[in-house]
């Protein structure tokens, strides 16, 4: 089992930061993202519980689901398909007021179902995922900052 844990402060406000986050459409705008499409409305909220978006970010693609969504401090998700043997245990966006910015608390956990190596490539999987979550929440910082 691998897990990401991430804590990082951005000059955004939390409003701004959350919109962004909880954009499933709009993810193309970040590096990285090839396809972004929200398959399903969620409940109360396009992007909120129940949503289900399509993303591809070379070289996966996955579709994840909106199990929590609270404005403007929480949004958790399940990848529900995914185009290698990874299961996904949960992800936890959280936000919070960090002055005039924003802390962000991001938690994934996940397993990689290959015989003998699956630990491995779950270890080096979570560093390019965590990577891949630093790079959207600078991204983040920067289009919130126009």
């Amino acid at each position: 089992m691998a897990t990401i844990d991430l804590d990082k402060t951005l000059a955004a406000p939390i409003d701004d930061v959350f919109e962004l986050l909880s954009d499933h459409a709009g993810y193309t705008r970040f590096r990285g993202f090839k396809t972004a499409e929200l398959v399903r409305e969620g409940t109360g909220d396009p992007n909120g519980v129940g949503a289900l978006r399509a993303l591809a970010v070379w070289p996966l693609r996955f579709e994840e689901e909106i199990t929590a969504f609270e404005r403007p401090t929480r949004m958790d998700y399940l990848i529900r398909k995914v185009n290698i043997p990874l299961r996904h245990e949960g992800g936890t966006i959280e936000l919070s007021p960090s002055g005039a910015g924003t802390r962000v608390h991001w938690r994934s956990t996940f397993t990689v179902g290959v015989p003998i190596v699956g630990g491995a490539l779950a270890a080096l999987l979570a560093v390019m995922i965590r990577r891949g979550f630093v790079r959207l929440l600078e991204d983040i910082d920067r289009l919130a900052a126009r």
